[in-house]
């Protein structure tokens, strides 16, 4: 049986989506519109994984209005459910140009995750500022907000910087890391959450900062790219009996229309 909470994410989406649909129709001169699909061989957020070592689709959809003003929506899906969003994500955004090649842009953003009661702590809102040379260096610095969290409610910061560098023709480097407050809260002496004693327990982590990154190869033609990630994550950040730490490797095969 699905759980009621499935159901409500998948209704929320849709009316996510109904709602952003109605955008084109009321600024059909001034809007314009892009998307994308892909196929990745698991779905990981800032080196924590999301879901098993699996294939997932994922699909999004944006709409750019004068000004500077966007929106997004992005679901994520496991091929073997497909009917089941595993993840949903909606975002703002507001973007400037600066002086010579630098452009800034503040975004919200609203994170969504229907699977375990571990991917569900990452449940968050998240504004940001991020800063953009050339489309090779961006700096970006987040304030958090964890819903999934059931005792501090206290804002998260992160930091994140990504790095693309052309190696030949279509080829370039792909490089990133980070750092964030983890939203999973201290452990207490029988290695138990006090907030999300019902995930199970789990060794102990350190508190405070949880470091994470990549780095691989990208591949781009046209509308098409595929890119190859080693994942880097900080190992004190694992569950002890986690089936879904993130792979080492992730693959990701998307297209852009």
């Amino acid at each position: 049986m699905r759980s009621p909470r499935g159901h409500a994410i998948r209704a929320g989406f849709a009316a996510l989506i109904m709602g952003a649909c109605l955008a084109p129709a009321l600024h059909a001169q001034s809007t314009t519109f892009s998307g994308a699909v892909a196929l990745s061989s698991q779905l990981v957020d800032r080196g924590q994984a999301m879901t098993r070592t699996t294939p997932v689709l994922q699909g999004a959809a944006s709409w750019a209005f004068p000004a500077g003003w966007s929106l997004g929506l992005s679901g994520s899906a496991e091929v073997q459910s497909p009917s089941h969003v595993v993840a949903a994500l909606a975002q703002a955004s507001r973007h400037w140009s600066l002086a010579g090649d630098w452009q800034m842009q503040a975004n919200l953003l609203y994170y969504r995750y229907s699977g375990t009661a571990r991917s569900r702590a990452f449940d968050r809102a998240e504004a940001g500022l991020s800063w953009t040379y050339r489309d090779v260096l961006t700096l970006g610095l987040s304030t958090i907000y964890v819903i999934g969290s059931k005792g501090q409610h206290r804002p998260r910061g992160a930091a994140d910087i990504s790095y693309h560098w052309p190696l030949a023709r279509q080829l370039f480097l792909s490089a990133g890391a980070g750092a964030t407050q983890s939203p999973i809260a201290p452990y207490n002496a029988y290695g138990y959450s006090h907030e999300y004693d019902h995930v199970g327990p789990r060794r102990r982590a350190r508190e405070g900062i949880h470091a994470y990154g990549h780095v691989g190869l990208l591949w781009r033609h046209g509308p098409w790219r595929i890119e190859l990630d080693r994942i880097l994550a900080d190992p004190k950040t694992r569950w002890q009996w986690d089936v879904m730490d993130a792979s080492p490797w992730v693959a990701t095969l998307s297209r852009s229309f």
